[in-house]
C-alpha cells in the first residue's frame, strides 16, 4: 500500500515542483547538477508510470463495475449496432 501511495504522490507532483526541489538541493550543495538532472528524469519517468498504472487500475475497476451491473461496454454496443445495421440491410434487400 505504501508503494501505491508513493506512486500516487509522484503522479501528482509536477515537473516544475520537482525541478524546484532539485534546484534548491543543488544550491545547498546537497547534490550536483548532474545528480539533480538524473533525479528529475527519474521522477518524471516514475510519475508517468504511476499515472499509467493508475489509469489502468481505474479502467479495470470501471470495467469490472460495468460488468457486475450488467451494463454493456462501448465495444458491445458497437457490435450490436453493426448487427442491427446488417439486419436492416438484409430486410431492405428482401423487401
Amino acid at each position: 500500500m505504501l508503494d501505491y501511495i508513493r506512486k500516487m504522490t509522484l503522479a501528482i507532483m509536477t515537473t516544475e515542483k520537482i525541478q524546484e526541489i532539485m534546484d534548491e538541493l543543488v544550491k545547498k550543495g546537497e547534490m550536483t547538477e548532474k545528480e539533480a538532472r538524473e533525479a528529475v528524469t527519474e521522477f518524471v519517468e516514475k510519475s508517468r508510470q504511476a499515472k499509467k498504472d493508475l489509469e489502468d487500475k481505474m479502467e479495470e475497476t470501471v470495467t469490472g463495475l460495468l460488468k457486475r451491473l450488467n451494463i454493456p461496454t462501448r465495444k458491445e454496443l458497437e457490435e450490436i449496432k453493426e448487427r442491427l445495421a446488417h439486419l436492416e440491410r438484409a430486410v431492405k434487400s428482401k423487401g
